[in-house]
């Protein structure tokens, strides 16, 4: 009996717990996302401009920042002076994006409805991306006020935070915090612990000393430079995928070696709670974990619980491209990437020769919620592109192609890399509507809502469209001599307050936050998928068509016979329930939310 009553107590306390874990996230449920590309988003303080001697070194003449509103496949004088293809030099391109801009176009993001910025590495580094840090205490000296200034306190701070200061960008960042936290929008910034870049001042110190470097157990060196060899450097060592711009840090059996995993730490505890106060209200609000699968999982066990400790409300979503729910039992993150279902899109909305049915698409979606448990698919980051993948209105514009394979014209020269067509931009306005109907926590990448379109790295991180700028049009002869055509490259007003309708309506009806999900409709032949979502009194049913032909049909409905409906997405039109079903007119590639009046 008293065995039974120990055991009855244990579980007791683990439900309390799961619950606990679970309101602590409330906030990330079918929570909005927006992921922003810093170097490409906004250049709001010309002043902190990247410079030329740090980008391409003295090798180069006439290199500058490029101009915001260029055509993005022409090239500029000093690219041509260098007679390269367009892709070996585009990567030296820097457009001078920083967090000034950010913060200029807060408001932008708060009209569109964001809940959540995702920043891509914003920490110090040489790079466009910034997924080889010079050092993770600092943020980027060309993103704050004084860029050459910072660069002094950056080279000579390194593992000891009593040491560390915060340096002019690392105050634009935290006052990006506030003024974003005023507006009720959450923070993540990307955790990149699994390599660092060649400039990483610990890596720095083994490059030149050596064996002599304190440093140098936190790499994999597999091969010291031999001083009898002057004229030949021997020096290598284990990096991320092969990239030699990214060595990775040591691991043992426990994951990071202990002074990386400590250094890990202290800049967890620096961006989590920066005033050191215990009051983590001034710091971030969650990480997003690059290549979250080459590091050990005990080591994010341990800074699962690290991050917890320092804010309960914080969110962990880890960059795993396959279904992974062990990783969150376990408690290494609160969610994933949810890339399944981002396939699954394509493969039903976007896909002609090798698309899916209505029928296999359910079942995938439900073999995919099966996995997890109901709290965790209301806060998976439902993504369908991101800066490793080409945009979703190219993928539009190319389909029947394996997900972000054959998705650029460096590897495919079929790629096409023209603007989607209306019927294309349709279909891109369909997705949206799914994804903002569906569990989970949708993602826009940024400018998808304002009409960009590109293919894979680098081609979708091109500066970001807006109203007020007059962009060159866009033409393809240095990456396809046979497409003459331009294309017009300006912000899209009719895409823009497609995705901002969509996400009011999301927001004014809990259910498609974290309501339940039952399918309503399959129908094969005429292309139609239907479902509600419920929580508490809020009943919205979704009907999509993803056909050719716009459809006209009985609908049986659950709802009492008299009941009165209106269509959220179309104008709010009017139906009444009569002998069990409501007579539908959906147009071709398109879908409504109705809700009872």
């Amino acid at each position: 009996m008293k065995l039974k009553l120990v055991t009855f107590i244990a579980l007791f306390l683990l439900f309390k717990t799961g619950l606990a874990q679970q309101s602590s996230l409330d906030w990330a449920k079918g929570a909005v996302w927006y992921q922003i590309f810093p170097e490409r988003f906004r250049n709001g303080n010309p002043i902190n401009d990247p410079i030329k001697e740090r980008v391409v070194g003295n090798g180069v003449t006439d290199w500058q920042i490029h101009p915001w509103a260029a055509n993005w496949y022409k090239l500029q004088i000093w690219e041509e002076a260098r007679g390269q293809s367009f892709y070996d030099v585009v990567y030296d391109r820097r457009y001078g994006g920083d967090l000034f801009g950010v913060i200029e176009k807060l408001e932008y993001l708060k009209d569109l409805g964001v809940d959540v910025i995702y920043f891509n590495p914003i920490f110090e580094s040489p790079s466009l991306h910034k997924y080889d840090a010079s050092t993770y205490h600092h943020i980027d000296n060309n993103f704050g006020h004084d860029r050459d200034g910072d660069l002094v306190a950056i080279k000579t701070e390194k593992e000891d935070p009593s040491t560390w200061t915060f340096t002019q960008a690392d105050q634009v960042f935290l006052d990006l915090i506030i003024k974003a936290h005023e507006l009720g929008i959450k923070i993540v910034i990307d955790g990149v612990f699994n390599h660092c870049g060649r400039e990483f001042w610990a890596f720095k110190d083994v490059r030149e000393k050596q064996q002599d470097s304190i440093y140098k157990d936190w790499f994999v060196i597999t091969n010291w430079d031999n001083p009898a060899t002057p004229d030949t450097n021997e020096f290598d060592y284990k990096s991320s995928w092969g990239f030699k711009a990214h060595p990775e840090f040591r691991e043992d059996e426990n994951g990071l070696v202990e002074p990386v995993k400590k250094y890990i730490f202290d800049i967890t505890r620096r961006w989590m709670d920066p005033n050191g106060d215990g009051d983590p209200s001034d710091g971030v609000d969650g990480w997003r974990l690059d290549v979250a699968l080459d590091i050990n999982p005990r080591f994010w066990e341990e800074w699962y619980e690290l991050v917890k400790s320092i804010n309960p409300e914080a969110y962990t979503v880890g960059e795993i491209w396959e279904q992974a729910p062990e990783w969150i039992a376990n408690k290494r993150f609160d969610s994933v990437m949810n890339y399944p279902v981002a396939k699954l899109m394509v493969d039903f909305f976007i896909d002609k020769k090798t698309g899916i049915s209505v029928l296999e698409f359910d079942q995938e979606l439900e073999r995919l919620r099966s996995i997890y448990p109901e709290e965790t698919n209301h806060i998976l980051m439902n993504l369908i592109d991101g800066h490793d993948t080409d945009r979703v209105a190219s993928m539009i514009r190319n389909p029947d192609r394996n997900y972000d394979r054959m998705a650029s014209l460096r590897d495919n020269p079929e790629y096409d890399p023209r603007k989607p067509n209306k019927n294309e931009k349709r279909i891109q306005k369909l997705i949206a509507i799914f994804q903002m109907t569906y569990v989970g926590a949708p993602m826009i990448y940024y400018g998808d809502e304002a009409g960009m379109w590109g293919a894979d790295d680098p081609d979708d991180r091109k500066p970001m469209l807006w109203r007020e700028f007059v962009y060159e049009k866009e033409t393809y002869v240095t990456i396809r001599p046979d497409v003459k055509d331009a294309d017009e490259n300006i912000f899209d007003p009719d895409l823009y307050n497609h995705y901002k309708k969509l996400i009011e309506i999301r927001h004014e009806n809990p259910a498609l936050q974290r309501g339940n999900f039952i399918t309503r409709l399959i129908n094969n032949k005429k292309g139609l998928y239907g479902f509600t979502r419920k929580f508490e009194k809020n009943d919205v049913l979704v009907i999509l068509n993803n056909s050719k032909d716009k459809q006209i049909f009985d609908f049986a409905t659950l709802w009492k016979n008299g009941t009165k409906l209106k269509d959220l997405l179309n104008n709010e039109k009017k139906y009444q329930v009569k002998e069990g079903n409501i007579r539908i007119s959906i147009d071709k590639k398109w879908g409504m939310i109705l809700v009872k009046e």
